[in-house]
């Protein structure tokens, strides 16, 4: 009789639910976005609730570029937190470290060297994506393979960091070996949110968000098409083209807050694509949309 009782329930609750708000059709509408484009995509779509969840080709093994800045951002977070060093601590960067040619906003504003604070190295690291930044952050830990250790110590396994970002972008084919699978950058983004485990304190906790709610790159992309003043906690990768018109990764991965207070996880790693770099911009930005249309209407 509970039994009977209980499938009354579900479908009483499922006959409120509005018609076109299945999450099988939010799956369909991204895999109909995705036919015909020249490119391989991960997606990985999850809500608040356990049965809204998306994953299209969400656990093929594709290039993350920036998105490791996240990555290693909870590892020193972490490590702060465990007393080896602090958000105040000092740190020089000198013009050696400046000579790499990559993307670095810490270069164009102090091009003889500067000393800053460990917390504005992160900043600039997550916020900026800035690399120089990035690869400090690397030597003080001890290099990519700590951070490896400690997202799979998380539980998250499918992912693999081992080059830095000088070491990466001397070799195009060198990024593939830094790769995530887009279910699994949600779990980086559902674990260190959530925080279920206290794997970071409250004070490292809420620096990070606050940091990435600031991320400067990629207003374009899942911010593109949602409601002016929605907040974004996000994190982007790009590889650049190369030589034969390729781009070997374009990525966008964050946390949606939706104005009833919810929120869903989104990561969109578009590799090995042909297209053009704004229909690639497009394709993350048209399946947050299709996204927030669901979460939102629901």
């Amino acid at each position: 009789m509970q039994n009977l009782s209980f499938l009354h329930f579900l479908l009483l609750t499922f006959s409120l639910v509005p018609q076109g708000l299945s999450v099988d059709t939010l799956r369909n509408d991204v895999i109909h976005l995705l036919e015909e484009k020249n490119a391989t995509v991960g997606v990985a779509i999850w809500g608040p609730d356990l049965g809204d969840i998306v994953s299209v080709n969400g656990d093929s093994k594709l290039p993350m570029q920036s998105v490791f800045k996240l990555h290693l951002a909870v590892t020193v977070l972490a490590f702060i937190d465990e007393g080896k060093f602090g958000l105040d601590d000092k740190m020089e960067i000198t013009k050696a470290h400046l000579d790499n040619n990559l993307w670095s906003p810490i270069r164009k504003k102090f091009p003889d060297g500067v000393t800053l604070s460990l917390g504005e190295i992160l900043k600039y690291t997550v916020a900026q994506s800035d690399n120089v930044g990035c690869d400090v952050l690397f030597d003080l830990i001890g290099g990519p393979s700590v951070v490896e250790e400690y997202i799979h110590d998380s539980g998250i396994d499918d992912c693999s960091i081992v080059h830095n970002e000088t070491t990466m972008q001397k070799v195009w084919k060198r990024q593939y070996d830094n790769w995530t699978t887009a279910n699994a950058a949600n779990l980086v983004l559902k674990t260190f949110f959530e925080n279920k485990k206290k794997a970071l304190s409250e004070e490292s906790h809420r620096f990070l968000w606050e940091t990435m709610k600031d991320t400067k790159t990629g207003k374009d992309l899942i911010k593109r098409f949602l409601p002016k003043g929605t907040i974004v906690a996000h994190k982007t990768g790009y590889s650049g083209i190369n030589d034969d018109g390729i781009t070997g990764a374009r990525n966008n991965i964050g946390i949606v807050f939706l104005p009833n207070g919810d929120h869903f996880y989104l990561s969109i790693l578009v590799s090995d694509s042909s297209e053009e770099n704004e229909a690639n911009k497009r394709i993350i930005a048209d399946i947050s949309k299709l996204a927030w249309d669901y979460f939102s209407n629901k």
